[in-house]
């Protein structure tokens, strides 16, 4: 009866070890999915740069310096792999585009471009695509993190090597989208 006893609860927990252990994997595959999603959304906007960059050019030609620090701010987001570097990374090139977009205010046949119209839609379009990826990445981490740092699961996740991920928090220049709008 004592073997028996024995047994069932050693069944038990390795029953409870394999629920727990399921859900975070299937929590961390969330989140892998969310930030697949804000990466999806982030090489759009990088697609759509050098467009918007040769657009500018080919009406605001002594504009280099800035053309070349949107170039370099794309560069670096694009060869950033954590969440906190690419945050960083992607608050440089919001505030080279709004370089550009300051830059191209001064040109009233560049605004009236049906071209640059497109592309500045499309990247008003792309850049709430972003901040809603953004959310929702935020809101898998967090349910994530939350497993990972609460008993029992966190006695699962340290047995198995679970870690907390990094949130994507933008700073105070990204909380708004580059201004797009002439």
């Amino acid at each position: 009866m004592g073997w028996t006893i024995f047994l069932i609860a050693v069944g038990l927990l390795v029953v409870i070890f394999v629920v727990v252990y399921n859900g975070l994997v299937r929590d961390r595959n969330r989140v892998d999915n969310a930030w697949s999603q804000i990466d999806v959304q982030l090489k759009r906007r990088y697609d759509l740069i050098p467009n918007l960059v040769e657009t500018v050019k080919g009406y605001a030609t002594h504009e280099q310096e800035t053309f070349e620090r949107v170039t370099q701010a794309r560069a670096g987001a694009q060869s950033a792999s954590t969440p906190a570097e690419q945050a960083q990374a992607e608050n440089f090139l919001t505030q080279a585009l709004r370089q550009l977009f300051a830059v191209a205010e001064d040109y009233p046949e560049l605004r009236a471009s049906e071209n640059f119209a497109s592309l500045q839609e499309d990247l008003e379009e792309t850049e709430n695509r972003i901040a809603v990826s953004r959310q929702i990445y935020n809101d898998t981490v967090l349910t994530y993190n939350n497993r990972v740092q609460q008993i029992p699961t966190n006695i699962v996740a340290a047995i198995t090597g679970f870690k907390p991920r990094e949130f994507f928090v933008a700073g105070d220049e990204a909380e708004e989208a580059p201004v797009v709008e002439f």
